[in-house]
């Protein structure tokens, strides 16, 4: 039997520099709640996720990617809002050709149907558990690699 919704598929793209990742802030109505979430956004029909990565950094933060490395695939099911949510999300980390975006904080980003604003955010801040992040996973080990 198949329950209502879709699954999405995603790419996202963390963004790192001096101990601090850029992440976009969101706001949950009915939990109450603010929270965070990796740059990127679905990918659309007969496009590979490395593709979706570079289009969605385009549209968001007019930059491109370099050195970009696929370093998970998380599948991630949530509630937002009060609607359940599933995803299949391709996690990737890359440098920003942007370098200016490096220093700004935060970035006001302008979407076709929305705005929301990224920050540069401390990854001791995010494993303290003061900033929910998602996808959620297991974010020590990755930070450790960066």
């Amino acid at each position: 039997m198949e329950r209502e919704g879709k699954i999405r598929i995603k790419a996202m793209c963390l963004f790192h520099k001096d101990g601090k990742v850029l992440i976009s802030k969101g706001f949950d109505k009915v939990k109450n709640e603010n929270f965070y979430r990796v740059l990127g956004g679905s990918i659309i029909f007969f496009e590979t996720g490395e593709a979706g990565v570079r289009r969605e950094i385009r549209e968001e933060l007019l930059s491109e990617i370099e050195n970009l490395k696929l370093v998970d695939i998380i599948e991630n099911l949530f509630t937002y809002e009060g609607s359940n949510g599933h995803e299949i999300v391709f996690l990737y980390t890359g440098d920003l050709a942007r370098k200016e975006l490096y220093v700004q904080n935060p970035i006001h980003i302008v979407e076709d149907t929305y705005e929301f604003d990224a920050e540069w955010i401390s990854t001791d801040d995010i494993l303290a558990g003061k900033i929910p992040l998602y996808p959620a996973l297991a974010y020590e080990a990755l930070f450790k690699k960066l």
